[in-house]
């Protein structure tokens, strides 16, 4: 089960990796066409409701790693998940509501998250040498997981966090003139 469950999550970090380097590079190309493309499909809603299923699927993969695979969580992983879990009720509420204030909010959570993750990245592929995170005992340089011979839980971290970021940065500048 376990290994079904990498390789899903695994696929899924690859497609969303392929889907922001695109973005990235056609920004760099046409800013303008992304930005008529950006104002067709990021609505606000669509915008809260994309980033919701992104921190859900984030959140219960961390969830299943922890809780069901039996991987500890280390300290990193511990305030990566304080950045995400928020955004599952935050997004969640806003969708009911139909608040799209909660954009702001939300933005500063993933930035944040996004900071930590991309730290612990770097400590897992550039400099593994720094093998205990202060006080846990499980080493932030550990790879529970390793689908497609590079992806890892911070990896999946990372990447939810950028996308998540990438849909409301990208929703300010379709609505910009």
């Amino acid at each position: 089960m376990t290994q079904a469950i990498n390789l899903i999550l695994s696929v899924l970090t690859f497609l969303a990796q392929t889907f922001l380097l695109w973005v990235l590079v056609f920004s760099l190309i046409s800013f303008n066409n992304v930005r008529k493309i950006a104002a067709q499909f990021l609505s606000e809603k669509n915008v809260i409701l994309a980033a919701f299923v992104i921190s859900l699927l984030a959140t219960g993969g961390s969830l299943y790693y922890s809780q069901i695979a039996g991987f500890a969580p280390c300290e990193l992983c511990w305030f990566q998940r304080i950045f995400m879990y928020p955004q599952v009720i935050l997004l969640g509420l806003a969708l009911v509501k139909k608040e799209s204030k909660i954009i702001v909010y939300s933005l500063l959570l993933a930035s944040i998250g996004a900071l930590i993750s991309l730290w612990h990245n770097y400590i897992i592929y550039i400099s593994p040498k720094s093998t205990t995170c202060s006080t846990s005992t499980v080493s932030c340089a550990t790879k529970f997981v390793l689908g497609l011979g590079y992806v890892t839980i911070p990896l999946m971290a990372l990447t939810a966090f950028a996308l998540i970021i990438m849909l409301f940065v990208g929703q300010r500048i379709s609505i910009k003139k």
